[in-house]
C-alpha cells in the first residue's frame, strides 16, 4: 500500500482542500504518513496572502529535491502559489511532477490515472474514512469579488461561486450520519454565499436548513465580511440552537483613509455600530477580528486608531499581521510599501501584546466556570477540544473521549487556552 504525504499552509479553505485529497488518496489505495520520507506521493498546498507563506512553501520546495532525487516520490503542488503562470513554475521548481490550481482536483486524478495509479474518472469529493474527525470543513462558496487592494486571493481562486444548497445538505446529512458533530461553512466570503443561485438563497437560509439535520450539534462558518454581515444573519446565529456563538469579523485597520486605501467597502463608525448590534442581539458572542499593520502610508496616528479600537472592542482573538506586497494586487500597483519593516514589527508587538493582557482578563472570567466542549483530539497526553465559544480547552482522562461533547469545569485560564477536569 503506497504512502501519501500533504503539507498544508495557509487559510481553512486550503485545509479543506487538502481534507478532499487525502480521502481521495485513500480511496485509491493509500495511506497517510506524517513523513515525508515515507510517502510516494507528496501534496504540497501552498498560501501567498504574505510572503512569509510563499517563502516557507519555496523553502519547503527546495528542501524536497533531495528526496526527490534520492526516492523519486510524485511531487505536486497546489494551492494559491499555483496560478496561469505555470510554466514559470515548471522552469522555478522542475522537480515538481503535476502543479495543480485550488479546487483542479480533476488534474491530481487524471495525472495519478495516467501513471496507473487511479482508475479513470474518479476524481476527490467527499470520500469519509472509516473514522472521520468529529469537526469537518465544508467549502460553501469559492473565490471573492471584492478585490480588497492588498489581496491577492480573486487572482488565485477566481470570482465568487457558490455551491448549491442541496450539495451541501446532501453532504453534511453524509457527514452526520458518519458521526460528525461540528461542521464549519467556509468561504472567502461567507457572508456572500448564494447571491449566485437560482431563487438567490442566502447564508442564513443554508443554517436554518443545516440546523435541522439529525445528529448534527454544531454549525460555524467563517469568513464574514463587516460590509455583508446582514441583519438576518445575526438574527439566525441567535434563534438557531445548533450555530454556534462564535464570529470572525476582520477589521484590517481602524483608520477610514486606510480602510478606503484597502478598498474595505466600510467605515469605522459602521464597524464599530455592527459590533454594538451583534453584541445586542447575542451578548455572549464571542468575536475574532484581523488586522493589517504597516499598510502603505500608515502613519503612527493612524496606526494608534488601530490600537486605541482594539482597546475598545475588546476581541477574543485578534490575528495581527505586517502589511506585505504580493505582486499582481492593486496595492503593489498603486503604493509605495513605505513603513520600514522594523516599525510593522514593532507595531505588530504592540497588538499582540494588547492582545494577550485583554485576553488574558476575558479567559479569567471562565475560571470555575463548566463549559461544554466537543473532543477533536489528544496533545500530550490530555484530550482537547473547543467550546461553542471557540475557546480551545484541555483536559485529562484516561476514557476514550473522541467525539463526543462533555462538560468540563476550568480550573486554569490563560490568554490561549483553558485547562480543567471532566464536571
Amino acid at each position: 500500500m503506497p504512502y501519501y504525504h500533504i503539507w498544508t499552509i495557509g487559510c481553512q479553505m486550503n485545509k479543506a482542500d487538502s481534507e478532499r485529497i487525502g480521502s481521495y488518496l485513500e480511496q485509491i489505495g493509500c495511506q497517510s504518513s506524517p513523513e515525508a520520507e515515507e510517502a510516494e506521493i507528496i501534496v504540497l498546498n501552498s498560501c501567498v496572502v504574505r510572503q512569509s507563506a510563499e517563502n516557507r512553501v519555496i523553502n519547503k520546495l527546495d528542501a524536497l529535491k533531495s528526496l526527490k532525487r534520492r526516492q523519486n516520490p510524485i511531487l505536486a503542488l497546489t494551492g494559491c502559489m499555483v496560478d496561469s503562470r505555470v510554466d514559470e513554475l515548471k522552469r522555478r521548481f522542475p522537480h515538481v511532477d503535476l502543479f495543480f490550481g485550488p479546487q483542479a482536483f480533476f488534474e491530481l486524478s487524471r495525472f495519478l490515472a495516467s501513471r496507473g495509479l487511479a482508475p479513470e474518472g474518479l476524481e476527490p469529493g467527499l470520500v469519509l474514512s472509516s473514522s472521520p474527525s468529529p469537526s469537518i470543513f465544508v467549502p460553501i462558496i469559492q473565490g471573492c469579488d471584492n478585490f480588497c487592494s492588498y489581496c491577492i486571493v480573486p487572482y488565485r481562486r477566481g470570482r465568487e461561486r457558490s455551491r448549491p444548497m442541496e450539495e451541501i445538505l446532501c453532504e453534511v446529512e453524509r457527514l452526520a450520519a458518519c458521526g460528525v458533530k461540528e461542521v464549519t461553512l467556509l468561504g472567502q466570503n461567507v457572508d456572500s454565499y448564494g447571491h449566485d443561485l437560482p431563487q438567490e438563497p442566502d447564508l442564513a437560509d443554508l443554517l436554518s436548513q443545516l440546523n435541522q439535520i439529525a445528529g448534527l450539534a454544531r454549525i460555524r462558518f467563517l469568513t464574514s465580511h463587516p460590509k455583508d454581515m446582514s441583519e438576518r444573519l445575526i438574527e439566525a446565529m441567535a434563534h438557531l440552537e445548533k450555530v454556534c456563538e462564535h464570529l470572525s469579523l476582520p477589521l484590517q485597520a481602524g483608520d477610514d483613509d486606510i480602510l478606503r486605501a484597502m478598498r474595505r467597502g466600510y467605515t469605522v463608525e459602521h464597524y464599530r455600530e455592527l459590533i454594538g448590534n451583534i453584541r445586542c442581539v447575542l451578548p455572549h458572542v464571542a468575536l475574532s477580528t484581523d488586522v493589517i499593520v504597516g499598510f502603505p502610508g500608515e502613519s503612527e496616528e493612524q496606526f494608534q486608531r488601530t490600537y486605541d479600537l482594539l482597546s475598545e472592542l475588546r476581541f477574543d482573538t485578534v490575528h495581527v499581521a505586517a502589511y506585505s506586497p504580493r505582486p499582481g494586487t492593486i496595492a503593489s500597483r498603486k503604493f509605495e510599501d513605505d513603513v520600514p519593516a522594523e516599525e510593522k514589527r514593532r507595531r505588530r508587538e504592540m497588538v499582540e501584546s494588547l492582545q494577550e493582557v485583554i485576553a488574558t482578563e476575558i479567559n479569567r472570567k471562565l475560571l470555575g466556570q463548566t463549559v461544554e466542549i466537543l473532543v477533536e483530539g489528544r496533545k500530550k497526553g490530555k484530550w482537547q477540544g473547543r467550546t461553542r465559544t471557540n475557546k480551545l480547552v484541555f483536559f485529562g482522562d484516561e476514557a476514550d473521549h473522541l467525539g463526543e461533547l462533555v462538560k468540563v469545569k476550568v480550573g486554569k485560564t490563560s490568554p490561549w487556552a483553558l485547562q480543567g477536569r471532566l464536571a
